[in-house]
Order: structure tokens, then sequence, then C-alpha cells
């Protein structure tokens, strides 16, 4: 008999732990904002026969929840009940009052059940050998990632793996970089494509703490042997986020030990971390060097391009409508990473959706306050060297010379007269970034500045622009 899509279902003590245990790792995925503003109010009502059904307290919730994050749900639930064919969500008005967040919520330490397999492409897959498989998401493939200058070089070389696994000179690749830059996609997307084009290879996909946690229980249970054989036979192993393991002595052991047995083999390797391998401290060094010799690819920070024409292609999938001067805006002031990047959108969207309003540059500041607050630019005097040097196509080091030719004199007023009104900067601070200039020389070039803008309308046009491209 089907559940009554108001009521939490009978066997509650029976499903809660597993079903922490989903919240959890998508809680941590989509980060705490996220979380509150869409899945909190998420009830899962129980699993009948091969359904398992999630109410929300209004429709609207109910379409955004599965609509954003339907795939992953559905995956994180087949890693828990891998019996499970489908996954219907329902509105319900007792959604959002069972005060989920107060059950425990299981740690990424809990291993998962890797799910069963699907052929429609739209559910997450699982290796030959599904125990060292981790969930791959979707929507994380070769297709979905905006290529750009800072990650063009990383991309090429996950295509090429991707292609042709065990390539010399690609063995292992390494992929580095911050929080939100594309290494997790590039990993998800190398595992897709290998098993789209390579079927008959096993692919092992996991974190670095999940690697950590098999190989303490089979620590714990005595079965060492059977770990390195199941983890050794594999033909492609990755792992995410290397730097979990500094300070686990043991753990980068058998880590080194299994590297080796799969290089020697010619079996791929591919690994992700926050920094290079030289960079690593607390990787011991004959780990650092066998991490360091295959490929090492950074992504860099993104740009202003990057990250608008990622903006566009999430607002182009999403099938909505949204004036360029907002994406433009959000390029603008959100710089730190795509994850911030995506979760604004996110919220932009679904306020127009609720209160039935276009999205404005006005809409902007009133929706993203916080975030807005969080990402508040931080000028420094380097900043407005750099800028101001492009702008009147000049040396960067014209700013600290003697030369005082009037191409490169005035130019270095107005980074002064800039450095003065956007920084908190003393003015002895500010002369000796400039060449350990004495601070009446700053305070000349500010009074200089104020009166020329007044005359010159040319030069106050520079200045406003540089101060509005500074700012945003």
């Amino acid at each position: 008999m089907k559940n009554d899509p108001g009521q939490f279902p009978p066997d509650a003590g029976r499903l809660a732990p597993q079903w922490a245990r989903a919240r959890a790792r998508l809680r941590s995925e989509v980060g705490e904002v996220e979380y509150r503003n869409w899945l909190r109010q998420m009830v899962l009502q129980g699993i009948d026969a091969d359904v398992a059904s999630i109410a929300l307290p209004s429709r609207f919730l109910r379409d955004w929840v599965r609509d954003h994050y339907g795939d992953r749900l559905k995956a994180l639930l087949l890693a828990e009940w891998p019996a499970m064919r489908r996954l219907e969500f329902r509105v319900s008005v007792d959604a959002g009052s069972a005060e989920q967040d107060a059950q425990p919520e299981a740690g990424l330490a809990d291993t998962l059940v890797p799910p069963t397999p699907r052929s429609n492409g739209r559910t997450q897959a699982a290796a030959a050998d599904g125990e060292w498989m981790a969930p791959l998401d979707t929507r994380l493939t070769f297709d979905s990632f905006v290529i750009g200058k800072p990650n063009e070089f990383a991309h090429a070389c996950a295509r090429r793996v991707a292609e042709k696994p065990s390539t010399p000179g690609f063995n292992p690749l390494f992929l580095y970089g911050g929080v939100g830059l594309g290494k997790t996609h590039l990993m998800h997307a190398v595992a897709w494509d290998i098993r789209a084009r390579h079927p008959g290879k096993t692919v092992a996909y996991m974190s670095a703490e999940k690697f950590m946690y098999r190989f303490i229980g089979a620590l714990r249970g005595g079965n060492t042997l059977e770990f390195k054989d199941q983890l050794r036979s594999v033909d492609v192993l990755m792992i995410d986020d290397l730097q979990f393991l500094i300070g686990k002595d043991n753990t980068q052991e058998e880590f080194f030990h299994t590297f080796n047995a799969l290089v020697d083999a010619g079996k791929q390797i591919v690994v992700s971390a926050d920094k290079s391998p030289n960079d690593l401290s607390g990787i011991e060094d004959r780990l650092r060097t066998r991490l360091g010799g295959g490929i090492v690819a950074d992504l860099h920070a993104t740009t202003y391009e990057l990250r608008l024409s990622i903006l566009q292609a999430k607002v182009n999938a999403a099938g909505v409508v949204i004036q360029e001067k907002v994406l433009e805006l959000l390029a603008h002031k959100i710089a730190s990473n795509i994850r911030d990047l995506e979760g604004a959108l996110n919220r932009l969207v679904a306020h127009a959706k609720i209160f039935g309003r276009p999205l404005t540059l006005d809409t902007v500041p009133e929706v993203l306050s916080d975030l807005l607050r969080t990402h508040e630019k931080r000028i420094s005097i380097e900043d407005i060297q750099r800028r101001v040097a492009e702008h009147y196509s000049i040396r960067m080091t014209d700013m600290f010379s003697a030369r005082r030719a009037r191409n490169v004199a005035r130019p270095r007023q107005v980074a002064m007269y800039l450095a003065k009104q956007l920084t908190s900067r003393s003015l002895p601070e500010i002369g000796r970034r400039f060449g350990n200039r004495d601070h009446t020389t700053v305070m000349h070039a500010v009074s200089r500045i104020t009166e020329l803008m007044a005359e010159d309308r040319m030069l106050a046009e520079d200045v406003t622009l540089l101060r509005k491209m500074l700012e945003t």
C-alpha cells in the first residue's frame, strides 16, 4: 500500500540513517547556504517496493528541487538502496515541519554502496568493481565544461587522458587549483568519457578521504591483501582532493605502493589537489616525485571573460532569459570561484520565479546582499598600479622608476591619487610602494590630479573609468 503523502513512513527509524547520510553528502556538495534555501525542507516519505518518495511543502519547491537536484538525489539514494528504480517528488503540507536537521547526519566517512548501472545515461554509474566507484554527476561532462585561458591546458590534458589512457608522458595526470575552479568537474568528465570510449576498462574514482577510510577498514578487518588486490586490478585510478592525505603517513605509504604497482602495470592514474606536487607540504618526497613525473596541469583563477561565458552557458542550459548586464555584473562582482557564481545565479532565478518579477540590475543587490558583502573587492595598491599601467600603455616598472617624462609621470600621479581614494594606506606607505617616494610627493600628486580633473574633461573621464574598473 502506498504511503500517505502527508505522513512519514512507519519504518522511519530504519530509514533515518541512510537518509541522513544521503542528505549529509548533498549538503557538503552544494554548501550550507544553498542547502538551507532549497533542500532543508525535504522529507523522505519512504520507499515502497522500488519507488522512493520525497515531499516538499510547495509546488514551486518541489519543481525546483526535482529540476536542479533530482539526478544527484537519485544517485545518492541509489547508493543507499541499490534496488530503487524511481524517485518521485511530491507536495505535502507536512513537509518541512519534521525538523529534519535534528536528525544526526553522517559524515563522509560512511562508505557508500555504489549505484546500480543504468542504461539511460541520466543516473550516476558504477565501475565494474562497484566497491571503488563513487557516484558520478551526470552534469559534469566535457560537453558542459566551459573552456577559457585559465583552464584550457588542464582541459586539453584531461581530454587526452580520456581518449588514450596510459599515454606516455600523461601518466599520472595531476590537476591542481583552488576551490571551485573545475578540478572535480574534469575528474568526473574523464571518468564518464573513459567509460564511454573504453567500456571494458575498470575505472575507480573516489576521494582521498574514502581511500583512507577503506584502507583503515581493511587494516581493522585483517583483509589488507584483498584491499591491495582489488584496487590494483583496476585500469584507471582517480583520486580527488589528494591533500587530504597530508599527515596520514600509513595511508600515504599504501597509496605510494598502489601508485607504483599501477603505473608499472601500464594503468592510468589521475589525481587532483589544491596545490602542485612541489607545494604539497606533508607529502613524502618519493610520492611527490612520482606525482610530478607525468603531466601537471594548473586550473588558474577565473577571468572575467570565463566567468561570463560560464554564466551564459548556464542560462542557455536552463532556458531562462536574463539581461546581459545582470550577467556582466555577476561576473564582475563574484570572482572567487565557479560554485559561488552558480549559486548566485540560482538564487536570482529562484527569486524571479517566486515573485514573478523580471531580473534587473536593481534586483542583484537586493537578492544577493550577503553574497556581495562576502565578495566585496579589496583593492590593493598593486592592483591600482597594474590597472593604470595597462590603461596608459606604460610598464609596471615605470610606477617605481625615477623617470619624469610626462607620459610616465602623469599616470604615476593618477595611480597615487587612486591609491589614496581607494585604499586605507597612509601617505608614507603609498610613497614607499611607488619607489620609496616621500609622502609629500604623494600629497602633491593627489592635489595635482584633483585640480586637473576640474579642468581636463578627458583626464576626469579616465580617472572615473579606472575607478569603476577597480571597484567592480
